[in-house]
């Protein structure tokens, strides 16, 4: 499987200047592992007076995710079309896996459509993998051996399942995330019908290949900060369409957010 890694940076909100005490921090799976993780996260907090109001800007991934304190507790969040805020309250301690746009699907086989915009417990979804997360990952554990320990179980994991990604599909991602999703859809060259492309993005994506361009689009100028150059009028009819395009994904004006 060709790597979308080269292609493809998605990134998350930053943590408010005035929230000092909760960092957010990423990190490499092993090498072997990255065509399918772009990272491990870990979103932590000591004790506080206040609620925290996290914020999942739209990426086309799916992540899933754990309390280090109860790693019993673990959940899959699906594919998103728009942004959503997580409150969160007292002391917290969570550590997350981001699969690149397809990944989850290829490798656990799980239909991205039926989890779409879904908070859901891991156990219903691959609960071999929510059984290892609190068996292996309950006692107080340093976030390298984290890693590692969850580099071992996709990599086992990885070695018992024969991959089969539709090439049509694939094709279809690829050309998305190269021309950072300016590419109409009707320019794919696919050689399937738009039903059956529509089809594949369902299952390996979980929304519409528009859509998902659309998302991808929008991560390009947040990476790049185009709006400072207004390249992005490249690629949207004009500003007003594009502002609204943006709070939709980030939830939050470009000024805002780029400055």
């Amino acid at each position: 499987m060709l790597s979308l890694r080269p292609y493809y940076h998605p990134i998350q909100s930053v943590i408010p200047a005035e929230e000092k005490e909760v960092t957010y921090t990423e990190f490499l799976p092993c090498e072997a592992l990255r065509s399918f993780i772009y990272c491990y996260w870990e979103l932590k907090s000591p004790p506080r007076n206040t609620p925290f109001c996290y914020r999942v800007v739209a990426d086309g991934c799916i992540d899933l995710f754990f309390d280090c304190n109860a790693p019993q507790m673990s959940s899959v969040m699906g594919y998103c079309n728009t942004y959503i805020e997580f409150p969160i309250t007292g002391t917290f301690h969570y550590v997350g896996v981001r699969f690149l746009p397809s990944a989850f699907p290829l490798l656990f086989g799980q239909d991205a459509f039926e989890i779409s915009a879904q908070e859901i417990p891991l156990r219903e979804v691959v609960p071999a993998l929510a059984t290892f997360i609190a068996q292996q990952l309950e006692t107080p554990l340093s976030l390298a051996t984290i890693a590692q320990h969850l580099d071992n179980y996709f990599l086992r994991h990885l070695s018992q399942r024969p991959l089969q990604m539709d090439n049509r599909f694939f094709s279809a991602l690829l050309q998305i995330l190269q021309s950072k999703g300016s590419l109409h859809i009707s320019e794919l060259d696919t050689g399937i019908s738009t039903r059956q492309l529509r089809r594949l993005f369902d299952y390996y994506i979980g929304d519409s290949p528009k859509t998902f361009s659309n998302i991808v689009r929008f991560q390009h100028i947040l990476s790049t900060k185009a709006y400072h150059n207004h390249s992005f009028l490249d690629t949207y009819y004009d500003q007003a369409h594009f502002i609204k395009s943006f709070k939709t994904f980030y939830g939050d004006t470009p000024s805002k957010v780029l400055g």
